[in-house]
């Protein structure tokens, strides 16, 4: 069971780090207005979404990063395991 909680929790980081992104460029943003100048304040609801669909984005891309180097990590822990076990069969740890 504590390996399908694991694989889940690795699987979830992608959408944990692409929400916080979103989220965090969101409430850093105190105002439209802000973020694109005084004159663009009218249309700037539309580029406050492209630029948190971005931020979104990518941190989603950093959450596939983190995850593919902890599971290659994991893997290649379990990996030692198994090898040190199959080799030495008698011996106790």
């Amino acid at each position: 069971m504590s390996v399908v909680l694991r694989h889940i929790a690795i699987a979830s980081l992608p959408l944990l780090f692409g929400l916080a992104a979103g989220w965090g460029f969101a409430y850093t943003q105190e105002s439209c207005g802000r973020l694109v100048g005084f004159l663009f304040a009218a249309k700037c609801r539309g580029v406050q979404l492209e630029y948190q669909v971005a931020f979104q984005t990518w941190g989603t891309a950093a959450g596939c990063l983190a995850m593919a180097m902890i599971g290659a990590w994991l893997e290649l822990r379990r990996r030692r395991i198994v090898q040190s076990d199959v080799s030495n069969p008698g011996t106790p740890e």
